[in-house]
């Protein structure tokens, strides 16, 4: 699904770039370009990063894979 119209940036890409480590709203208008048009899809990027951080940390075994 598209979140973000002005850029085209789909809750996929959201979801990737959070598993990237991009987990803040600034952090993901860098990598993407999302929210860095009208802003109106800033509360929406930042509930599924909300989500995705969650789950991350949920998932997360510590290590940094490195």
């Amino acid at each position: 699904m598209i979140v973000c119209l002005c850029k085209g940036v789909s809750d996929r890409r959201l979801l990737e770039e959070a598993r990237r480590g991009h987990r803040t709203l600034a952090q993901v208008r860098r990598a993407c370009g999302a929210c860095t048009g009208c802003g109106a899809c800033a509360g929406q990027v930042k509930e599924i990063l909300r989500r995705a951080g969650a789950h991350v940390a949920a998932h997360s075994d510590g290590s940094t894979g490195r």
